[in-house]
């Protein structure tokens, strides 16, 4: 790596999450400035570095010093010191008072401001209360350069020393002196491997209960990542001994003491025992206790001959039911809890439709939600009903959802309803049916609506299949394809597919109007010109605009198909870079007037959420501002970016929830590790018109045969069954 001095002469931008700045500095003895770029947050204007790092090209703003390290000291030049001070940095201090300080004190400025700030007094202007807040705010500056300090003393980028102080503050280092992996468990951004480099640094054997006790915590976070609540122990002992290299006996014992005081929790199930964290065991008991506890509580609705009062609402809406969908209306009237499912094409809307009518009729007050806003749309679209997403339902004010302090409405402050019915609640994790049901009341009837062959919840547990998988709550599902003459080839191949069977396409040369296409393509990039020759060109002259109607979906984030490559050729494509298109381009990402765009995160002050998809309608030197939907501006300061990312491509589990007049997927080889039957039917299960897939008959082959879908490791629908 290259060395480089000099101090901070101004910072040109700072990521919102701290993870990223771009600064200019003037190195030592030269008159001009670098641009560095640093994966930190970004240091004080007039303060003195020391980095190492690579000069990089960038191919818009040029040569840049891409800083890996960045230690910190003290300005020490009159120049640094009146600059650092006019910075705006330390409370009290303006250019004013900081050319006066320096004129005064001379070098000795910064030490008279941290060991006699009596004497500032001497300064024209400066009291006692302000020579007071000028040393605490110096001093507070002095304690996060000290955490940058230590941690890159101890073989840590200083990354996250903005964020360990503003958690910690004067303590810091007693934190990390005494339980490292504290800042993993309860600083956003730093990992197990962070934690455990700075343990590594103080000394900490690897074998030390501490270290492997964190180890067991983080493996089971991470196992929670691909949808598992707990995991059998021995898969778990496997994982900390891999990682770690320590000895079996010694992670045993560290086991057996952790679950012994509560640390984790654990089931016997056969001859197994399964390790949960604290919070998912919670979660997963409290969801079977709330469920059987609302369903013993709701009481059959008392409306004589429901069958007659089904058939009395098929006279008066014209609607000739099936006898399947008969049961369920019905069912919502007999049982507290119900659960309708079944796929496209199969009359969901219709029965919950009836369902809302028969409750209405009975003067019962209704909710209705879904897991995102583009899913709370379309229920409130079908029914003629106001919808709005389970967070907004339960008042949520932010923060971690393992907390329950997140929701206004919960145990203590429940919803104000007789009845209340949830679509898509395969999307639903076990944390957030958690905190629905406990915020239910009791007498409340509950309707779960979904369709369980779609992709699993992002989060951990497979709610809606164990309830199904229980057998313990009144359900009925949907199977019949109502007027298959008339059926969209759409439909008709998400059922071909469920089943196992490859779908029946046309050949788009023959056939432009067809509603389900497929493009054979062996090579990737090829694929990747198509889609953007069929975005940018061919779709738009068959009537269909490239902004609002076509979504890209793909299997996977990375490689030549992959999201983050095609989002960037489809900007180029749809939104090319013109004169009078303001941009903002980073290193991390670039956005451009007129872009789609897609919310990540859930910002409760905005009112956007998690996947909510919008439009840039306008940029200026600093914020942006993006249209969701018809009614709703969201502005976005330069550092709450990290917020957005481009959304011409998404990934199919984005989708979830979703439809879209067309949709293309792409299906190469390259993404047959995550090639599955149930990813297939979610994707092609958003288009409402026309489906294109694009690439090999041997991709397409894989993921419909494909239907090993994991299990997950969950026991809700054993403690549902009191089979635990």
């Amino acid at each position: 790596m290259e060395e480089l001095q000099g101090s901070v002469e101004n910072i040109i931008f700072a990521s919102s999450d701290g993870r990223f700045s771009v600064f200019r500095l003037r190195p030592d003895g030269q008159r001009g400035v670098v641009t560095v770029t640093v994966q930190m947050e970004p240091p004080l204007q007039g303060q003195q570095l020391e980095l190492k790092g690579c000069w990089v090209e960038h191919p818009r703003f040029g040569q840049q010093f891409k800083a890996e390290h960045m230690m910190v000291a003290a300005p020490t030049s009159l120049e640094g010191i009146e600059r650092f001070l006019a910075s705006g940095a330390i409370d009290g201090v303006g250019p004013v008072n900081a050319k006066r300080i320096v004129a005064h004190f001379g070098g000795d400025a910064l030490e008279i401001i941290e060991k006699a700030p009596n004497r500032l007094k001497e300064i024209s202007g400066i009291g006692a209360k302000t020579a007071k807040k000028i040393h605490d705010s110096y001093m507070e500056k002095a304690e996060l350069r000290q955490i940058m300090i230590w941690l890159e003393q101890h073989n840590v980028s200083g990354i996250y020393a903005g964020k360990i102080y503003a958690q910690y503050g004067s303590f810091s280092v007693e934190v990390m002196e005494s339980n490292p992996y504290r800042l993993a468990r309860e600083i956003d951004g730093v990992g197990f491997a962070t934690s455990d480099a700075i343990a590594a640094g103080i000394g900490m054997q690897p074998d030390d209960p501490v270290r492997v006790s964190a180890a067991l915590e983080f493996q089971l976070q991470r196992i929670s990542l691909s949808g598992h609540c707990c995991v059998p122990e021995n898969l778990l002992v496997d994982e900390v001994e891999k990682a770690l290299g320590v000895h079996r006996d010694t992670i045993w014992e560290v086991l057996k003491q952790d679950l012994a005081t509560g640390v984790l929790n654990q089931e016997v199930v056969g001859d197994n025992i399964l390790v949960y964290p604290e919070y998912l065991y919670q979660a997963e008991v409290e969801t079977a206790e709330h469920l059987l506890f609302l369903q013993k509580k709701a009481k059959p609705i008392n409306v004589g001959n429901s069958l007659k009062l089904v058939e009395k609402w098929e006279l008066n809406t014209g609607i000739t039911l099936a006898d399947r969908q008969k049961e369920a209306i019905q069912g919502v009237l007999e049982h507290g809890i119900f659960v309708l499912t079944g796929g496209p094409g199969t009359g969901k809307t219709t029965v919950i439709r009836g369902m809302i009518d028969m409750l209405e009729a009975q003067g019962m007050e209704i909710i209705l939600g879904a897991p995102t806003g583009r899913a709370a749309k379309r229920l409130s679209e079908a029914t003629g009903r106001k919808a709005s997403t389970i967070h907004r339902m339960l008042e949520a004010q932010g923060g971690d959802s393992s907390e329950g302090s997140m929701f206004g409405r919960d145990i203590d402050d429940q919803l104000e309803a007789d009845a209340i019915i949830l679509d898509e609640v395969s999307m639903m994790d076990i944390v957030l049916m958690r905190h629905f049901l406990e915020a239910v009341p009791a007498g409340c009837h509950v309707i779960l609506v979904g369709d369980v062959d779609q992709l699993p919840a992002v989060g951990p547990g497979s709610v809606l299949k164990d309830i199904l998988r229980s057998g313990v709550v009144s359900s009925v599902c949907l199977t019949e394809v109502f007027r298959q003459s008339e059926a969209s080839s759409i439909v008709m191949n998400a059922h071909a597919i469920n089943a196992g069977r490859v779908p029946r396409f046309s050949d788009a040369s023959d056939n432009p109007s067809a509603d389900f296409e497929f493009i054979e393509l062996n090579n990737p990039e090829a694929v990747e010109y198509q889609i953007v020759n069929l975005c940018r060109d061919i779709l738009p002259k068959q009537g269909y605009s490239p902004f609002e109607d076509i979504q890209v979906l793909s299997p996977m984030h990375r490689q030549a198909c992959g999201v983050e490559n095609l989002n960037k050729r489809l900007q180029a494509a749809l939104n090319p870079p013109a004169s009078y298109k303001p941009e903002f381009v980073s290193s991390i990402r670039s956005f451009r007037l007129g872009d789609k765009v897609m919310q990540t995160k859930n910002n409760y002050d905005k009112g956007v959420f998690n996947g909510d998809i919008g439009f840039i309608e306008e940029m200026n030197e600093s914020s942006v501002t993006a249209r969701f939907g018809d009614d709703l501006k969201a502005v976005y300061e330069k550092a709450e970016l990290s917020e957005l990312q481009l959304a011409y491509c998404m990934s199919v589990h984005k989708s979830q929830g979703s439809e879209y007049p067309v949709v293309i997927l792409p299906l190469v080889p390259g993404h047959r590790i995550m090639l599955q039957r149930n990813l297939l039917y979610t994707a092609i299960t958003r288009a409402k018109k026309k489906v294109i897939l694009i690439g090999t008959k041997a991709a397409l082959n894989t993921a419909v045969a494909n239907d090993r879908t994991r299990r997950r490791y969950t026991l809700l629908a054993e403690r549902l069954a009191h089979s635990l």
